[in-house]
């Protein structure tokens, strides 16, 4: 069942409102996940450190940009529940976008696992990355449907034996976005997030389309690194630098701007 690297050059974009006075050291946070055990115990969510000598830096929001942060807030606070009929209709779309010929007999069945979660109650997975982490997964398999699907059957490379659970590794990337672009707090304190909101504000799709970016990003790490599960931790903290280098590129208006763009297909 299971089946792209170049580095850019960095021109450090300028953003108003950076105190001048603050040290700002582009690598201020560090993927980690807690756990590389995807079978059988299961696999924690990767999260991040933030190391006592990184300096914190203020930016001051628009009125726009701060009202875009708090509606993106409020969908980052809702924790996924199996008994609200919303979220058990999308978990059936994500289904069906994924696996549009064959019918899912329960929303607790052995079928999931071949999406990549570690049991037959896919709730048990969201817990890292909430029910924010469903919806990145259902807009990436409707608007990027090719890319979706090369990355759920790995058709795209030479693939470990050992391949990382798709829908897994996707919670993860929900939950590693929200630390490294600092979702939330009041404002952003760092570079990585001031630029995202600049980017949230022009379209609010933003943090759903950054996943899907990060998403084929990471599998491009992946096999770049000729990586196996036991890889996962390395390849997330390569992702992040990749993300984080091209998120602070001169000129980058709007997330289409994003070399990494460009590896998604419709």
């Amino acid at each position: 069942m299971m089946e792209e690297n170049g580095e850019s050059s960095v021109a450090v974009r300028r953003i108003h409102g950076l105190d001048k006075g603050s040290n700002y050291n582009g690598s201020s946070v560090e993927a980690v996940s807690g756990s590389t055990a995807w079978i059988g115990r299961g696999l924690s969510c990767v999260c991040v450190q933030i190391r006592e000598n990184d300096a914190r830096i203020s930016f001051e929001l628009t009125p726009s940009q701060e009202d875009c942060l708090q509606r993106l807030q409020r969908r980052i606070d809702v924790s996924y529940d199996s008994s609200k009929l919303e979220h058990q209709e999308t978990l059936r779309a994500l289904w069906y976008a994924a696996f549009p010929q064959v019918e899912l007999r329960d929303l607790i069945s052995e079928q999931w696992k071949e999406m990549g979660w570690q049991g037959k109650d896919p709730s048990t997975d969201f817990r890292g990355g909430g029910f924010i982490s469903l919806e990145n997964l259902l807009f990436f398999a409707t608007a990027f449907p090719k890319t979706f699907k090369d990355l759920l059957w790995k058709r795209v490379g030479n693939r470990s034996l050992w391949e990382y659970p798709f829908a897994v590794a996707g919670v993860n990337i929900t939950f590693m976005l929200i630390q490294i672009l600092d979702l939330q707090a009041a404002k952003p304190r760092t570079m990585m997030g001031a630029v995202f909101l600049k980017l949230l504000a022009e379209d609010e799709r933003a943090f759903d389309l950054l996943f899907c970016i990060t998403f084929k990003l990471m599998d491009q790490q992946w096999l770049t690194l000729h990586a196996s599960y036991m890889d996962f931790n390395a390849v997330m903290k390569a992702t992040r630098r990749r993300l984080e280098r091209e998120l602070l590129l001169e000129d980058i208006q709007r997330l289409n701007d994003l070399p990494s763009y460009r590896l998604l297909v419709r």
